[in-house]
């Protein structure tokens, strides 16, 4: 039987080769501090696509410059970061990879000068800053801005995109009652500390009707905080609202101590997928092909994320064809060595 990992996946229209999809992880890489493309970009995310990555992930790229992780984040926060783009998403698809860009703001994680903003005036612990409480019309803006992203993002030609609700940034910050102690509509009950979300993702939507992804973390690991349970509920809104695969992280929205191990994080996506009928993406500690062909041959999720392993080796893709079995085709560079 052929291996399901190496069968094609179709979202709306965009077919990907393979089940293999290269996570979102920061690269710091921009030394001007401008949240431009540098050449660091273009060759580390253009080895994967050699590598035969099915969908490449690009970075957490900050739709404001108050919202990067850090002053070397990649922006999408100007028409300036357009061009940059554009050049990376052709490098990538002349490989044969389709592309994908996670749209961010880190909220109070933030760890850029000047003032950061969050739901509630809360810091991350004692070594971060403490952020100063969003108003309606720092919200407002905030929203244009991922629409404004969501727009450069279609201008630079990426066929899908995702946007950052996990890891303790600003979308996942509202949706937890750890972080979000907010009063007004954006705060209290879950459909309201939903809104925010609710809101980018309809945002989104007015510009770009492509296939589109949200990363979440699916448990805040505090007795206090979101389960599972919770975003199962949270993904069938999304997926209401017209989300087509919800990419399946956890923790990070508090300090926390996660018991991490080989696919720790698979359950999740797979209550997910059950509980909310929509597709859903595995990551975490998922490092070999077999491994990588369990998850989706159980149907746990549709889509398996690799992050670190892909760093490790940028041919991941051939590692686990042979480990399946699978003849992959070599690009025609490589053929005397592969």
């Amino acid at each position: 039987m052929a291996a399901t990992l190496f069968s094609p996946y179709t979202i709306k229209g965009v077919t990907l080769k393979n089940r293999i999809v290269m996570s979102p992880m920061c690269m710091y890489s921009c030394h001007n501090e401008d949240g431009k493309v540098e050449n660091w970009h273009k060759i580390h995310y253009a080895a994967r696509a050699v590598g035969q990555v099915g969908l490449i992930v690009v970075e957490a790229t900050a739709v404001t410059a108050q919202g990067r992780i850090s002053s070397r984040d990649l922006g999408i926060w100007s028409d300036e970061h357009i061009t940059g783009l554009k050049e990376l998403v052709s490098l990538l698809k002349e490989h044969g990879a389709k592309t994908a860009i996670q749209l961010a703001h880190a909220g109070r994680k933030a760890t850029v000068e000047g003032e950061i903003i969050a739901p509630s005036p809360i810091a991350f612990d004692e070594n971060m800053r403490v952020p100063k409480e969003m108003t309606k019309a720092d919200i407002e803006k905030t929203i244009q801005a991922f629409q404004n992203g969501a727009r450069r993002a279609k201008e630079a030609g990426f066929d899908i995109i995702e946007i950052h609700a996990a890891h303790g940034y600003l979308i996942n910050e509202f949706l937890s009652p750890l972080t979000n102690k907010r009063q007004d509509e954006y705060g209290g009950s879950a459909a309201n500390r939903y809104r925010f979300l609710g809101e980018v993702i309809n945002a989104v939507r007015e510009v770009w009707d492509g296939p589109l992804f949200v990363r979440i973390s699916a448990s805040d690991y505090h007795p206090e905080g979101l389960s599972v349970e919770d975003y199962v509920e949270y993904a069938k809104r999304m997926k209401e609202q017209g989300v087509d695969l919800v990419d399946v992280s956890s923790g990070a929205v508090v300090p926390a101590k996660i018991d991490a191990y080989p696919g720790y994080q698979v359950r999740f996506a797979e209550q997910i997928r059950q509980g909310a009928g929509v597709a859903t993406g595995a990551v975490g500690l998922i490092t070999s092909g077999l491994q990588a062909e369990e998850i989706l041959r159980n149907e746990r999720a549709d889509l398996v994320f690799i992050g670190r392993e892909l760093l490790r080796n940028p041919y991941w893709p051939r590692t686990a064809a042979k480990e399946l079995g699978v003849e992959l085709e070599a690009p025609v560079q490589y053929k005397r060595g592969w």
